[in-house]
């Protein structure tokens, strides 16, 4: 199993001066970034297609080691919602942009659906269903990319497992069939903290956990006291270790103890007053990871 404790995206401008250096150039913000924490979530790649130079060029910016999760478009999630075959092109163009050019940096793909999305679990099935699980499925499913596509790119020949993320923000996902759908696809439920009104789950559906923390006073705001990191540092050990926390608010049933242990995935989206790194920082500490 592998704890990674990171930060929901790097660019942000009230982060310059405070977590950056005054003196660090913006191209160098995830070169920075990413030697400070061993993973962060890419959020360009939620609002538009991104290009092959981006990707490459991520790729070549963090260091070895390093695993970016990458969060899926909300053209998706919040528009065409999986609603009709449209959904095939779409995600084939999101596969063909370059993603898989993170190569082995590549992690779990966040797929974060809006607060006014209902569990439809037909409509559910379906999206899951159309997820590639490993990089072979991705290059298949990729080739079937449109012409918004203008420069596809999905050459690499790593055989690499793909994992995959929800997040959602609607209480009528807050029931049994939903964690049980999850787990026969293998998709991991997000364990998301927000002081908004959406569900909070623990439901351990995958073979890793994802965690979001979205801030502790208000949404993407607020540092969380020591208590609460303590909290979260001893919930992620336990996940690690295979086990859940006795506590667990859950939808479906528990989750079967994994001898073998889970990878952890947790980021801070509290991105606001520079409080997302310093929360990071300080919740490594507690789990002795800390670079």
């Amino acid at each position: 199993m592998t704890i990674r404790v990171g930060i929901s995206g790097w660019r942000y401008e009230g982060w310059r001066g405070v977590f950056y250096p005054e003196d660090l150039a913006q191209r160098r913000e995830l070169e920075y970034a990413s030697r400070q924490f061993d993973t962060i979530e890419i959020n360009g790649s939620h609002y538009s297609l991104q290009s092959i130079t981006s990707w490459q060029a991520w790729h070549d910016t963090a260091p070895d080691g390093f695993v970016f999760a990458v969060k899926g478009p909300r053209y998706l999630t919040h528009m065409l919602r999986f609603r009709d075959e449209t959904a095939v092109p779409a995600l084939a163009n999101f596969f063909a942009s370059g993603v898989l050019a993170l190569r082995r940096k590549l992690g779990p793909f966040l797929w974060q659906f809006p607060p006014n999305f209902r569990f439809d679990a037909e409509r559910f099935e379906r999206f899951l269903s159309l997820l590639p699980r490993d990089t072979t499925a991705a290059r298949a499913l990729a080739r079937q990319h449109d012409a918004r596509v203008k420069a596809p790119w999905f050459a690499t020949r790593d055989q690499k497992t793909l994992g995959h993320a929800v997040e959602v923000r609607h209480e009528s996902f807050c029931t049994p069939e939903f964690a049980a759908l999850l787990r026969r696809h293998r998709a991991a439920m997000v364990v998301s903290h927000a002081i908004a009104d959406w569900p909070y789950l623990e439901d351990v559906t995958s073979d890793f956990v994802y965690l979001r923390l979205h801030g502790a006073d208000a949404l993407y705001s607020g540092a969380y006291a020591d208590a609460a990191l303590d909290h979260w540092a001893d919930r992620i050990r336990q996940w690690a270790a295979g086990s859940e926390p006795p506590d667990a608010q859950r939808a479906g049933a528990p989750a079967k103890l994994r001898r073998s242990g889970r990878d952890v995935y947790c980021y801070f989206d509290n991105d606001k007053k520079v409080e997302a790194p310093s929360d990071a920082r300080r919740l490594l500490e507690r789990l002795r990871l800390a670079k």
